[in-house]
């Protein structure tokens, strides 16, 4: 009996270190269960985040302007008809260049030849004429030499009657001479007298003839003239028939076709325009005039200041148009509905590549900013017309500054207010960043394009 009771008991005792054991490995593998659980939670920190950085650049820089132009032809020449008549051929090519005195369009000049003839015609009759009235002015001349020649003799004839006449009064009274005597030499003065009257009656009407004639010939000579100037002007209207260019340059396509009837008021034929060197207008606003005049006060300076003036354009591609202009002119007012003055620059185009009426930016330098503080535009954000740029401190934290810009210099932007020369700022990724973020910086660097650009 005592023998089973220690069985028993020592049955219990087994089972009890069984369960203890079992609980102790259910324990330990809850442990090491919940030990991987907090290992797998536990993330370790994030890397500082990798930024591209720049240091604030203090230069003297250059201050570029930019305005909207409009190329337009050096010189531009309306072709139109000057006689009315049908177009017989058009002699150029359309959009391509011609010279000066090129033949650009023929009229049909048959009716012009034919009334130039016929004013020919006319000039001949009215020179003729001119021979008819110098023929009859020699002739009044002739007649009033003989009529001079008679009236000498007539006045030799009368002053010797009348000598006659007075020798024979005396010697009458005397009785040394017969009445018969007297009475011829009376009768002889008197016709010796009324020979000298018909002498000075001749040399009226040959004075009178020859006025005459020389009124003839005037109105011949008037005559000549009126039919050389109705020659000259048949001769100007059958040389209208040719159109030619008056200018070097390029022709426009034509408005008018091969047997169309133009005249005068019949519109532009086509269009030459010079275009090397070729005009770019655009316009400045007044305050930009005002600002020019103030930095160049004297005419002398600004004279100057324009030829040192270089233009750049900029084509509509984006390109950058090879050849530097200068300016030109500058227009006598400013335009009252938009307050901006027209302004022309010049540029070369030897090879034709701008044609009138092409839109490009025309940029210049107006001015030179000293101690300039320049930034990449990429590392300027702008929110709610707020301007922001993210400086990194010396324990590579970001902090955020609102800043005032100023014009920009190529792919850099002048900072008038906000920061300081040798400061660091991100080039790129503003918007990722908060105020007190820690960054990775590493520099920037700027592509060719880029820094060719900004040089």
């Amino acid at each position: 009996m005592s023998s089973i009771l220690r069985a028993i008991k020592a049955l219990r005792k087994r089972k009890s270190t069984a369960i203890v054991a079992i609980g102790g490995l259910g324990l330990a593998f809850i442990f090491v269960v919940v030990r991987a659980r907090e290992r797998k939670n536990i993330t370790p920190p994030p890397a500082p985040l990798e930024v591209d950085v720049v240091q604030v650049r203090e230069s003297n820089v250059r201050i570029y302007s930019e305005w909207i132009g409009t190329t337009d032809g050096m010189v531009n020449a309306d072709i139109r008809s000057q006689v009315s008549g049908y177009l017989l051929q058009r002699n150029y090519t359309e959009g391509a260049f011609v010279h000066r005195g090129q033949l650009l369009f023929e009229i049909d000049p048959r009716p012009f030849e034919a009334v130039l003839n016929q004013a020919r015609a006319d000039l001949a009759r009215a020179e003729a004429q001119v021979g008819q009235a110098v023929s009859q002015l020699e002739q009044a001349q002739a007649q009033l030499a003989q009529s001079n020649s008679g009236l000498l003799q007539a006045e030799a004839n009368q002053r010797k009657t009348q000598l006659d006449v007075d020798k024979f009064v005396p010697l009458f009274a005397q009785k040394a001479v017969t009445r018969q005597d007297m009475d011829n030499a009376v009768q002889s003065n008197d016709a010796s007298k009324a020979q000298l009257d018909a002498a000075r009656s001749q040399i009226r009407a040959s004075t009178a003839a020859v006025g005459n004639a020389n009124a003839s010939i005037v109105a011949a000579k008037a005559q000549v003239k009126s039919a050389q100037a109705v020659v000259n002007t048949a001769e100007l209207n059958l040389g209208f028939t040719k159109i030619i260019s008056p200018i070097d340059g390029i022709a426009g396509i034509a408005a008018a076709q091969v047997g169309d009837l133009v005249n005068p008021t019949s519109g532009v034929l086509t269009t030459v325009s010079t275009v090397d060197p070729i005009r770019v207008y655009f316009t400045v606003s007044e305050q930009e005039y005002l600002n020019y005049v103030k930095q160049n006060p004297t005419e002398a300076q600004r004279t100057a200041a324009q030829k040192e003036l270089e233009l750049q354009l900029f084509l509509a591609d984006g390109s950058v148009y090879p050849h530097a202009g200068r300016f030109y002119i500058a227009d006598r007012q400013v335009d009252t509905q938009t307050g901006a003055i027209r302004i022309a620059g010049v540029f070369p185009n030897p090879d034709n590549i701008l044609r009138p009426g092409q839109y490009a930016r025309v940029r210049a330098a107006t001015s030179i900013q000293e101690n300039a503080l320049l930034v990449p535009q990429r590392a300027i954000n702008q929110l709610q017309g707020l301007y922001r740029v993210a400086v990194v401190g010396s324990d590579n934290r970001v902090s955020i500054r609102t800043v005032t810009p100023g014009p920009t210099v190529g792919q850099m932007w002048v900072v008038q207010d906000g920061l300081k020369a040798g400061e660091t700022v991100l080039v790129d990724g503003t918007q990722r960043v908060n105020s007190g973020t820690t960054v990775k910086p590493r520099p920037f660097t700027p592509s060719q394009d880029a820094a060719a650009q900004d040089n």
